[in-house]
């Protein structure tokens, strides 16, 4: 199983990335994709989430609004869009696989996480 994360890159406070999540090695249907992020010095905390069998999703409090996930089934990719950049936002972004029933925030609770991709935003 491989979870390769792309996207990040340096940009402005107010400024958009979107990350993409490419799922390859075996079947998805039922997993949580997550995305999860961490900054420096800081613990590995929970972005958002999507089944990838239907579009529920659930996000943090900090990205609500800002942030949207969402998968291509046909390109087995899901994607992080983030708008509204804020330079707290900083951390490398994981994306992840889980295969619990619901949508799970706790890290450890992941099976399978992708390599991180550094988003940076300057103020």
């Amino acid at each position: 199983v491989q979870l390769q994360a792309s996207g990040g890159g340096l940009v402005q406070a107010g400024g958009s990335l979107r990350l993409s999540c490419a799922a390859s090695g075996r079947t998805f249907s039922g997993y949580t994709m997550g995305w999860f992020r961490q900054a420096p010095g800081k613990e590995r905390e929970f972005v958002a989430a999507i089944k990838w069998s239907s579009n529920y999703a659930y996000y943090a409090d900090s990205v609500k609004g800002r942030f949207t996930i969402s998968r291509d089934n046909a390109k087995n990719t899901v994607y992080l869009q983030m708008n509204s950049l804020k330079p707290e936002d900083t951390a490398v972004y994981y994306c992840a696989a889980d295969r619990s029933f619901g949508i799970v925030t706790t890290s450890t609770s992941y099976d399978y996480w992708g390599q991180g991709t550094l988003v940076t935003v300057s103020s």
